[in-house]
């Protein structure tokens, strides 16, 4: 296990350079100057000198990009040019809110999701079939957005039951923290777990028209057996690497929710330093990000291993 693991350490190491790379380059055709907006109305050339120097700003690209890849091998991701606030900092604050927030909504999407894929695949061609790919096919088609408004004008402004917007930290008042959490949850949940019925759908109904599945049910064991002890744990692949992609899409790109509902995560601060060009925050975002996707996607090779003996032998 421990070979396969460094195996795919080894495989994520070209895929970061590139991802910063790409990154770095990508920054540097943005539109304007950063200085520019840094030094508001003393726009003296002494000034916009000193902060170029400041922020390595006059080095050459390729002396930037040292510096900066530098600066991430020891834990520094720079200094945000609009807070003046290290990026390590910032992320630091952001991160765990929009984490928490993902964790929800993807416990809310997998209790819903699969238990209805999975029951969908087993009556196919029902009443209930059709009925679950209908409701499936509405949570993916209605845009969160307004998902949200409308459960903020249900849920906050008529039965006052939950606030519309806002955050209070865990630590601080955990049965806030929920309140104020629940129904962005609720809202990403509700697309998720959309794509996890149909996704749990067609890896059950392709796992029932295996010959073992038929073997299974003709030695006499009894339909839950067959279904949750052998169909399920083979169908478990692909649904696991659909959650761990649809994790990774979650941290970098709960925007939307974020926005409507108020809440200071990393979404918002994202959004916020691509406006302000704020690219020490837009580069240590960007590498967060690529970082948790590689980390997930390992997460989703260990557990492919540990789910089918196949790949345990094979590893």
């Amino acid at each position: 296990m421990l070979s396969f693991i460094a195996r795919r350490l080894a495989l994520a190491i070209p895929t970061l350079v590139l991802v910063s790379l790409f990154t770095f380059s990508l920054q540097k055709l943005l539109p304007g100057d950063p200085v520019l907006a840094l030094a508001g109305e003393e726009r003296s050339p002494e000034t916009l000198a000193m902060l170029r120097h400041k922020y390595h700003l006059d080095d050459p690209a390729p002396v930037q990009y040292l510096h900066w890849i530098g600066g991430v091998l020891h834990g520094d991701l720079g200094v945000s040019l609009k807070t003046e606030q290290p990026v390590t900092q910032m992320i630091g604050q952001k991160l765990p809110i929009t984490v928490e927030l993902a964790v929800l909504a993807m416990g809310i999407a997998l209790l819903i999701g699969i238990p209805a894929g999975v029951i969908a695949a087993v009556r196919k061609g029902t009443a209930t079939d059709l009925a679950a790919n209908v409701v499936a096919l509405a949570g993916i088609s209605v845009p969160s957005f307004w998902l949200g408004v409308l459960m903020i004008l249900l849920f906050a402004v008529k039965l006052h039951w939950l606030p519309a917007s806002g955050f209070a930290p865990l630590w601080e008042d955990p049965l806030q923290n929920l309140r104020t959490l629940l129904m962005p949850s609720l809202v990403i949940g509700a697309a998720l777990s959309a794509s996890l019925m149909r996704h749990t759908r067609g890896a059950m109904l392709a796992v029932l028209r295996a010959d073992y599945i038929r073997t299974a049910r003709a030695k006499g064991l009894l339909s839950p057996a067959v279904i949750l002890k052998h169909a399920f744990r083979n169908a478990l692949v692909p649904i696991v690497t659909l959650v761990t992609l649809l994790f990774g899409e979650l941290i970098g790109g709960a925007v939307l929710t974020e926005q409507v509902f108020t809440i200071p995560g990393f979404g918002k601060m994202i959004v916020d330093a691509v406006f302000t060009r704020d690219y020490a925050v837009v580069q240590g975002v960007v590498l967060c990000v690529a970082c948790a996707f590689v980390g997930l996607n390992l997460l989703a090779d260990v557990l492919y291993v540990l789910i089918n003996p196949r790949m345990r032998a094979s590893s």
